[in-house]
């Protein structure tokens, strides 16, 4: 269970250090583009949803959503059916940055996983879904 723990977490570090160096290079910060990363893949979210999915205050996140919104990522909008809430959604220059970080993700994938067996690759898929249902 040592060596285990030891390979996630160097996962995990080197993961870590290739998104930091990938959003570097985009000119955004990492928060930001996790806040993109969510909302691409989920829609719009009212501003609540998208602090916990990130692991973060509401107020941290408002103070991200306004550089966001100045930067043309993101829009805010009242709630349809909950005047209180206010959802965020990506503009289109978000979308397009959605689709250009998410295919570096599936570059990396790709690379990683290339000397993986079309069952090997389930096999992690199937222990990253239940890694994730943990979390």
């Amino acid at each position: 269970m040592d060596k285990l723990s030891h390979e996630i977490v160097e996962f995990y570090e080197k993961l870590s250090s290739w998104e930091h160096s990938v959003v570097k290079n985009a000119g955004y910060s990492l928060p930001q583009v996790h806040a993109v990363e969510i909302l691409g893949a989920n829609g719009a979210m009212r501003m609540k949803e998208l602090a916990e999915k990130i692991g973060i205050t509401t107020g941290t996140l408002t103070v991200q959503i306004d550089k966001m919104e100045k930067a043309g990522l993101v829009t805010r909008k009242a709630h349809v059916s909950d005047r209180r809430a206010i959802l965020v959604d990506l503009t289109d220059k978000g979308v397009a940055v959605y689709k250009e970080h998410d295919q570096l993700h599936h570059t990396l994938t790709t690379q990683i996983t290339a000397k993986f067996s079309d069952d090997e690759r389930q096999q992690l898929l199937t222990f990253f879904e239940r890694i994730n249902q943990e979390f």
